[in-house]
């Protein structure tokens, strides 16, 4: 979750905030940082694939690293659980893979879970398919409220988080966000008709009593968007952006001002090309704390193919995005991102035409080639 770099990553961290009256003004900036490591590929554990990558920070900075395990086929409608690694020191070693949703023979997938910073509480929504070799038409939830380490049996929670003429529905994928309000917002998409893919739209759903209960929230434009994610800005709106459809292949994207519940239409952002294919964003900084709003996309920004992984960022709030770097230039799919309590970007995503899910760490200098830095404001 973005509020969770608030925290200080180390003592010598916490002597230069004290030195300096409160505010973090590094006397030397990081040098630029990036490492890369696989942390799900074909054939562990016996599976025959591994997609759609998730990620979550926990409070107590624990990363969670989650997928669909694809036992068989490889196939979307394959038999599949949802597979996790855990994290303890930001992201450099990991724990082995576990599996934490089996639902039988059926299809579970699209994980997007949230962080609730006041319980401690992991919700991780997912959907499940009707039967053996069909399609997300229900969404479960289970959670864990000791940093993932177990986990809840699932309740199904569809009647309130989705429209139940919806014949198929997916959730996220990549992970929903805890508002200052204290709402828990999840970012969907649905399908309107029968036919798979045919008409799709973006959605979102919340909770406003700690996971309690759910509520389900307008549709956006029909058939303009579909796998998305959301962030909260400064003022307090919601800024959804997501896979586009109709073959414009431009990031699509929206607001909302009333906290997920409703939203503009849907536009598209010629300056976030992209082939079709889930991205993730995620806000780094916002200046109730540090000294810029820091916003930041991920997605292939090839119109024709998905290569050429993209890191953007925007500093006014996802209006412009004048910052863009290429994390791989090479096969790239769906992404995921988190921000670590050091201030570390993490970026999961598929690699090596998707027989591989790869961890990127890496730091603002490193997006910036060393001319920006996260600074706190002065008290």
């Amino acid at each position: 979750m973005h509020h969770s770099i608030y925290f200080f990553a180390s003592l010598s961290w916490i002597a230069c905030v004290l030195c300096n009256g409160g505010s973090v003004v590094r006397a030397d900036s990081p040098k630029p940082q990036l490492e890369q490591q696989v942390l799900f590929q074909n054939g562990d554990e016996g599976y025959a694939n591994y997609r759609i990558p998730s990620l979550v920070v926990t409070g107590r900075g624990t990363i969670l690293a989650l997928c669909e395990g694809r036992k068989n086929t490889g196939s979307d409608w394959d038999d599949i659980e949802l597979a996790l690694r855990r994290s303890v020191d930001g992201g450099r070693s990991w724990t082995p893979i576990r599996f934490i949703a089996d639902q039988g023979e059926l299809t579970v997938g699209n994980p997007c879970p949230v962080v609730d910073r006041t319980t401690g509480t992991i919700w991780l929504p997912f959907c499940r398919g009707s039967a053996p070799g069909r399609g997300n038409a229900e969404i479960l939830l289970i959670k864990s409220t000791d940093d993932g380490q177990t986990w809840s049996e699932s309740i199904n929670i569809s009647k309130m988080a989705m429209n139940s003429s919806w014949p198929f529905v997916g959730t996220g994928p990549g992970h929903g966000i805890q508002l200052k309000s204290g709402r828990l917002l999840i970012p969907c998409w649905a399908d309107a008709t029968p036919q798979w893919g045919e008409i799709q739209t973006s959605f979102c759903f919340y909770s406003d009593d700690h996971g309690a209960s759910w509520k389900l929230g307008e549709p956006l434009t029909r058939n303009a968007s579909d796998e998305c994610d959301v962030v909260e800005l400064v003022d307090g709106s919601i800024y959804l952006n997501a896979r586009s459809r109709q073959g414009k292949k431009q990031r699509a994207y929206a607001f909302s001002d009333d906290g997920g519940h409703s939203w503009s239409e849907v536009k598209y952002a010629p300056g976030q090309p992209e082939p079709s294919c889930d991205g993730s964003v995620i806000c780094l900084s916002d200046t109730d704390h540090f000294q810029k709003n820091r916003v930041l996309v991920s997605c292939p920004a090839n119109p024709s193919a998905r290569d050429h992984m993209t890191i953007r960022l925007s500093y006014d709030e996802c209006r412009t995005w004048p910052v863009t770097k290429v994390l791989n230039p090479d096969y790239s799919g769906y992404s995921d991102t988190a921000v670590a309590h050091d201030g570390t970007v993490l970026c999961l995503y598929e690699t090596h035409g998707c027989a591989k899910i790869t961890l990127a760490r890496f730091n603002i200098e490193w997006l910036t080639d060393g001319k920006d830095s996260l600074r706190y404001k002065q008290p």
